[in-house]
């Protein structure tokens, strides 16, 4: 099949913790996916001491030699930082197999140092598309009018955003496409700050909350919008002194950084693609110095990818610009998979400015499947999966769905008949699963477009 021909700089911005980093020799301090993850955890505490970022960093570099390296291959996570997401390796080569694109020429991934503010990075992208976007327009003539295409997944949004939006990109910049980006941020982050590392996984031998609460790129995810019950209603978790885990002044910071794009309308268009219908936690109480998650904001289950809740998964600026963002696209996916949904690349096609192949039947005829799984299993814990089917769609109670739990180390896959429960409701359960990393897919029988994958690491003894 021959590619479509693409002429602009296209570039590729993972989440948080989606890039590899390096020290000043070059050893990988953060490299871990795949079938290595949960072996390559139990010693990742023995670097994270030299990871923790000073509690004055603001948006400056440590000086402590670590750079980025590339993008994350495969299955990766941190226990207390962010859900499992799916590594970059299959979305780059479809990109090269479908257009007119190559790394080294005009496909340029930016792996970032995860750990530091958004601001920092996003002056880096600004000083590397500096340097990369002439190049590419000066090596050929019909590259003259070449612009840069930005596909951003989760926190790489915001990255790109304000370079687009606060720095001056969006005179070079044709479209931004973010793909579950919490533009308002996530209440996982600020579940992860409040709670510190899940029961269940223990320490990984070094207490690794406390990285994870000197990180500005962290509190730059939390809501931006009001989340935390209370006798007046909801409030922003920055107006509510004394949360536990939370740095004051990071997560004052991250409300101005927040604030700065709303008032930044952008003169590039941004496509803001949005995982839907999966349970996602959205509100929060707070009592006892536990913040309680909760899947209803104002009584109503808006849902989303699973990790970012579906009103955060688009921008909406200050009333003043007139500037909202509309969701391009809306799979029915969770967030560490949507860089891989096939119907996402149906949505990558048109936005690169081709028609999108019409492969997939009937889109009325979809079944839109929530799916809750764990994230993260401590060992010896059964596997549980839990699927609902909107009662408007036809059969929703009749309908035979499967789920195939595959591990990331190439080994034979484990496979379940989902078993209905009445009033659109399944479930299946699988034997506990070994330590490791895990794909599950669950779809209606023969039909793959109908897939959602969800992503979990099953800890080890000891841990």
């Amino acid at each position: 099949m021959s590619r479509a021909r693409v002429i602009d700089l296209v570039v590729v911005l993972p989440g948080i913790m989606g890039s590899r980093l390096a020290d000043a020799d070059g050893k990988p301090v953060w490299d871990l996916s795949g079938s290595a993850l949960w072996r390559g955890l139990r010693t990742f505490g023995g670097v994270v001491k030299g990871l923790r970022l000073p509690k004055d960093i603001g948006d400056d570099h440590p000086g402590d030699g670590v750079v980025p390296t590339g993008l994350m291959p495969d299955v990766h996570a941190i226990p207390g930082i962010w859900q499992p997401v799916d590594g970059y390796t299959d979305l780059l080569g479809w990109l090269e197999r479908t257009f007119t694109v190559a790394r080294g020429e005009n496909l340029l991934p930016f792996p970032y140092d995860w750990r530091l503010s958004c601001r920092y990075n996003a002056e880096r992208l600004r000083d590397t598309l500096a340097r990369e976007l002439p190049r590419w327009q000066a090596s050929a003539p019909e590259r003259r009018e070449a612009r840069v295409v930005l596909i951003c997944h989760s926190m790489g949004g915001l990255i790109a955003r304000h370079y687009v939006e606060c720095l001056g990109g969006h005179e070079v910049t044709r479209r931004l496409i973010t793909l579950g980006t919490p533009h308002r941020g996530s209440l996982d982050a600020l579940g992860h700050l409040v709670n510190g590392l899940r029961k269940g996984w223990g320490r990984l031998g070094v207490d690794l909350s406390a990285f994870a609460r000197s990180l500005p790129s962290l509190h730059q995810l939390t809501p931006d919008y009001t989340c935390v019950a209370g006798p007046g209603g909801l409030a922003y978790a920055r107006d509510l002194p004394g949360l536990p885990g939370i740095d004051p002044w990071l997560l004052k910071d991250a409300a101005a950084f927040h604030a700065n794009l709303r008032r930044a309308a952008p003169a590039a268009p941004l496509h803001a693609i949005t995982g839907i219908r999966q349970p996602t936690l959205t509100t929060a109480e707070y009592a006892d110095d536990v913040l309680t998650p909760l899947w209803l904001i104002d009584g109503i289950d808006e849902r989303g990818d699973g990790t970012v809740p579906r009103l955060s998964a688009r921008p909406t600026n200050a009333d003043n610009t007139d500037y909202a963002v509309p969701e391009s696209h809306t799979p029915c996916e969770q967030h560490g998979a949507l860089q891989n949904n096939r119907g996402v690349r149906d949505a990558l096609c048109g936005l690169l400015g081709h028609a999108r192949p019409f492969h997939r039947g009937d889109e009325d005829a979809t079944v839109p499947l929530s799916v809750l799984a764990p994230s993260f299993l401590a060992p010896g814990d059964p596997y549980e999966v839990a699927v609902t089917i909107p009662p408007e769609t036809p059969d929703h109670d009749a309908l035979h769905l499967t789920a195939e739990l595959r591990p990331t180390d190439g080994a034979k896959p484990l496979s379940r008949t989902i078993r209905p429960l009445g009033e659109g409701r399944y479930t299946a359960t699988f034997p506990a699963p070994e330590p490791g990393a895990y794909r599950l897919a669950v779809r209606v029988s023969h039909r793959t477009e109908t897939t959602v994958t969800a992503l979990t690491l099953v800890g080890g003894s000891g841990e």
